[in-house]
């Protein structure tokens, strides 16, 4: 066959092959227009009908003789074997389709769920029923979401709702018309339920933890020593706790302020206290009553700058932590070159920071030692490289500049954080009464956390790096909450190009069908043109 009937031979072929691979796309579950299908087929059937039709003669000679019989041979095996492949191909997008496993290959993990929404789907006892309130060109954002969660956990059910379509959904779960502008998600964990305004991991992961913990622990940020505010005048300054406290608040927990000098004693619901950059002395009777309050079992998070101008430091050393009256200089390892905001890298000895990979910064710091003695036991959490260096002659390093190792000072690698049991100096209460028949109850243990720098946890460092993990999972580790210590959503994620459900169609036909089938029909095209070329 040559001249116009092999060119339409071969393209009708074309249009016909492109036309069963829609079909197999179909069958496997993969959206394709029925009329792009149809016109293939079509355009195929009438190309190879009127190649045939133009040269029936032709090809009646060549299949009485024996070229004939080889080509149809040949011909016959070779429909066959693509036949069969294309059977493989079509099998395997039906396998791949019904028992899909997904992959993550990018550094950082950010196509992938974090360590905490895992952790907390994996614990689920209850369904997680999740309805989007999302209009359908919207709701592909919401779903590259969604189908993470229902992957990760078969408790998460998730059901997709525009609100145009289903005022009878949005009426029977309350939700007022004026939230539903940009999309909701409603979230129900037996007959709790709370709704998320954005599909933000860390939003919808922050709404199934307040679902699923049963009461609420309250942490106190102790105030009247020139503490950073977390609450109040302040509170959402650089230097301030704001963030902080909201990062809490997202773990459930209850926060709020404390004056001791207003409390004969700390109060029996503090569940932790916070000491966040005290820069004033502790006031008569603080330090017995923080010493009182670890007796008796409670939980302590102090972090001391440099310079600070407080003797929080001499109670540390009562129950077994040494600050150093020094500031840490890394000139290798810190933030954009700046020698005394040095990157400290996560300990796999204890459990607030065994799962954390990344390091994390401190702005400004001094070293913290732990002993492990007279009833006391700590643990380092995070500790510098070996090139840094306790820097003790702060009037040179602060006043001129300066800072070289000599041999007063604390060689690296130092550590600027430790937790563990403290020893306190009071005599702890006495154990309640056994039960009739039972033991004596163990009494609680104190635990204490101690950070060298509170701007790590301020609002202006503490998204940075790995910071948020370690406040919020020292602050877990207190309360006792160990199950929930784990790496957070990033605040930082991928960039994304978000199209709408006919823009994403329209890239998918254009890459899976038409690019392919134009690149078929031009190859055809120069075939066919080299053919016809004189001499050939």
């Amino acid at each position: 066959m040559t001249g116009w009937p092999a060119l339409f031979g071969a393209l009708g072929g074309v249009f016909l092959l492109f036309g069963l691979l829609s079909v197999l796309l179909l069958v496997a579950g993969a959206p394709t227009d029925l009329g792009w299908i149809w016109a293939n087929v079509v355009i195929g059937v009438l190309l190879l009908g009127g190649a045939i039709a133009t040269n029936f003669d032709t090809l009646r000679e060549r299949m009485r003789s024996g070229e004939g019989r080889r080509i149809g041979k040949y011909g016959t095996s070779a429909v066959a074997q693509t036949a069969i492949l294309l059977a493989i191909l079509g099998a395997l997008g039906f396998l791949a389709n019904r028992y899909h496993k997904r992959f993550d290959a990018s550094e950082a993990g950010v196509h992938s769920l974090s360590d905490q929404t895992q952790k907390l789907l994996a614990s689920q006892q209850q369904d997680v029923q999740i309805v989007a309130f999302y209009a359908k060109v919207d709701q592909p954002n919401a779903r590259a979401l969604l189908d993470k969660y229902a992957y990760a956990s078969e408790k998460v059910k998730v059901e997709y709702a525009d609100p145009n379509a289903r005022p009878d959904l949005v009426e029977r779960y309350g939700i007022q018309p004026e939230k539903i502008g940009e999309g909701l998600l409603h979230v129900q964990i037996g007959e709790e339920s709370v709704q998320v305004d954005q599909a933000d991991e860390a939003k919808l992961t922050n709404a199934i933890v307040k679902l699923t913990r049963q009461g609420s622990k309250k942490v106190y940020f102790v105030t009247g020593h020139n503490e950073r505010p977390a609450q109040g005048k302040g509170a959402e300054g650089k230097e301030g706790f704001a963030n902080a406290a909201q990062a809490l608040a997202n773990e459930n927990y209850t926060v709020e302020s404390l004056n001791l000098e207003t409390k004969a004693e700390v109060p029996d619901d503090a569940d932790a206290l916070i000491l966040a950059g005290p820069t004033a002395p502790l006031r008569p009777g603080d330090a017995d009553k923080l010493d009182r309050y670890l007796a008796r079992g409670g939980a302590l998070l102090a972090m001391v700058d440099p310079r600070a101008q407080t003797d929080v430091g001499a109670q540390l050393a009562t129950w077994g932590v040494e600050l150093g009256e020094d500031a840490v200089v890394d000139r290798l390892q810190s933030i954009f070159g700046q020698a005394m905001s040095p990157l400290a890298v996560p300990s796999a000895a204890h459990e607030i920071t065994r799962d954390m990979r990344e390091v994390t910064m401190f702005p400004m710091a001094r070293t913290v030692t732990g002993r492990s003695a007279q009833g006391a036991a700590f643990v380092p959490l995070v500790t510098t490289s070996e090139n840094a260096w306790g820097e003790r002659d702060l009037e040179q390093l602060f006043e001129q500049g300066v800072a070289e190792l000599s041999d007063a000072d604390v060689k690296g690698p130092v550590s600027i954080g430790v937790a563990g049991t403290p020893k306190p100096v009071a005599a702890p209460p006495a154990p309640p009464a056994p039960a009739e028949g039972g033991e004596t109850p163990a009494a609680p243990q104190p635990r204490l956390v101690v950070f060298g720098d509170a701007d790590f946890a301020s609002n202006q460092a503490l998204d940075a790096y790995n910071n948020r993990d370690l406040f919020v999972n020292s602050v877990n580790w207190l309360l006792g909450d160990v199950e929930s210590i784990a790496v957070r959503p990033a605040r930082s994620r991928a960039s994304r190009l978000t199209l709408s459900s006919e823009q994403f169609s329209q890239i998918r036909s254009l890459s899976l069908f038409v690019l392919p089938e134009l690149i078929a029909v031009l190859g055809v095209w120069a075939w066919w043109s080299r053919r016809r070329a004189p001499g050939r």
